[in-house]
């Protein structure tokens, strides 16, 4: 199935330590791009999510997000700096002696000092919460693949529509083609009657022209080729792996080999053709540059 490069995903998930927001975010790009960030605690766990993405997707920019919050089953303790404490004190009771004062100071005034009283939290086990991560991260992916398989199947009923137009304009180019050496033939007839008056057309030489003009604007090949590259995108348009660069070089060959017809056609309808079919091609590359 035809997928897009564009998406978006995302899924919560509680671990024993801290419980988690992922949200994944991709875009177009030429090739697969992944941005992962993390809190400071979690960045030994990039490069497992990196491969996650990777089984997930194969093309364009990727974002992920991580977001973690403290968890309610994370322990936490209180530990008293008694050095710290201790050196407080001793400034405290020396400044008093500077002073003269007597007063007490108040041991709720003390604790409430910098760094005399320390929280400290249970440093988390990493592959326990990778376990409660994980999930989230292939939920969100999960989530971003179905978005991009949906743009994709738009993608190719558009596509699909376009190369049928492609097709029934190579169709009535083909028609046209052998109209156009027999049109030389009598124009160049006529126009060397008009020059030659009474003295008869040598016909030998008139069919030699004409051959030699036929072989110059000669395009068969041409519409045999660019008809093998429609049913080659029509084919991938059902591909199950990733299609998007593939489909990029057979529009090129398709450009190439319109571009041709047109240099060698030597006939206002068919250029009238040629630009009407290059404008559908155009159209076609601005869909496949979204497509996976």
């Amino acid at each position: 199935m035809l997928r897009s490069m564009t998406g978006f995903g995302r899924a919560e998930a509680a671990g024993k330590s801290y419980t988690y927001t992922v949200e994944v975010k991709t875009v177009n790009h030429r090739y697969l791009d992944m941005v992962i960030r993390l809190p400071r605690f979690h960045s030994p766990l990039e490069e497992k999510i990196r491969t996650l993405v990777s089984g997930y997707l194969h093309r364009g920019r990727v974002e992920v997000y991580v977001q973690a919050a403290p968890g309610e089953g994370r322990s936490r303790r209180v530990k008293v700096d008694k050095e710290m404490a201790l050196a407080y004190y001793n400034a405290i009771r020396e400044l008093k002696e500077f002073l003269g004062k007597e007063e007490d100071f108040p041991l709720p005034e003390l604790v409430r000092l910098p760094e005399v009283l320390l929280v400290e939290e249970e440093e988390a086990d990493l592959e326990e919460e990778w376990r409660s991560l994980a999930p989230a991260v292939e939920e969100a992916l999960r989530a971003v693949v179905a978005m991009r398989e949906q743009e994709g199947s738009r993608l190719a009923e558009d596509i699909s529509r376009r190369l049928e137009r492609v097709e029934e304009l190579r169709r009535q180019i083909e028609t046209r083609a052998p109209l156009v050496v027999e049109e030389y033939r009598v124009k160049l007839q006529e126009r060397l009657e008009g020059l030659l008056g009474e003295t008869e057309v040598d016909p030998a030489r008139l069919a030699a022209e004409v051959a030699i003009f036929a072989e110059r604007c000669n395009i068969d090949e041409e519409l045999v080729r660019l008809h093998s590259h429609v049913q080659q995108m029509r084919g991938l348009l059902t591909a199950v792996e990733p299609v998007g660069r593939k489909m990029d070089f057979l529009l090129q060959e398709m450009h190439r080999e319109v571009n041709t017809i047109g240099a060698k056609a030597s006939d206002l309808t068919i250029t009238q053709l040629v630009v009407e079919t290059k404008g559908e091609l155009e159209k076609i590359r601005e869909q496949v540059q979204n497509i996976e």
